[in-house]
């Protein structure tokens, strides 16, 4: 499976264990509230090799841009400085697997994203506490 079937809009449909995992990351609890109603958009595009993943809601919207496997610096919307390295799972060699590992003062997190019968699963953990977000194409 190529990058190409990550592209488009996908819209929250479920969210488990989100308000657990933003506290884990260290997020406050006025933010972490407003997080966990916000029912975002997020729109994954591609421009030549480099791809774009905005996320868009009424509460707050971000946006970064990178090559696979290559670092970069994202600004998250709690406000954390990260760097961070997005790459196709090795194992399963782009069959809708990607994987994000997050850096930022000496913690990690991994966010892998993949596609389970049509819908966009993002899967976060850190230190053994999980979120799965689920997301249908628009």
């Amino acid at each position: 499976m190529a990058i190409d079937a990550f592209l488009g809009k996908w819209c929250l449909i479920s969210s488990e264990g989100f308000e657990d995992y933003m506290k884990e990351l260290g997020v406050g609890m006025a933010m972490r509230k407003m997080g966990s109603m916000a029912k975002p958009d997020v729109y994954i595009i591609k421009d030549g090799d480099t791809i774009t993943v905005k996320t868009e809601s009424t509460f707050k919207t971000s946006q970064f841009s990178f090559k696979l496997g290559e670092k970069f610096e994202e600004n998250t919307l709690d406000g954390r400085k990260t760097q961070v390295s997005i790459f196709p799972s090795e194992k399963t060699h782009f069959l809708g697997y990607l994987t994000d590992e997050d850096e930022w003062d000496g913690k990690k997190t991994i966010i892998t994203r993949k596609l389970v019968d049509g819908q966009l699963v993002v899967e976060c953990d850190m230190n053994g506490v999980k979120c799965v977000r689920v997301y249908q194409k628009a």
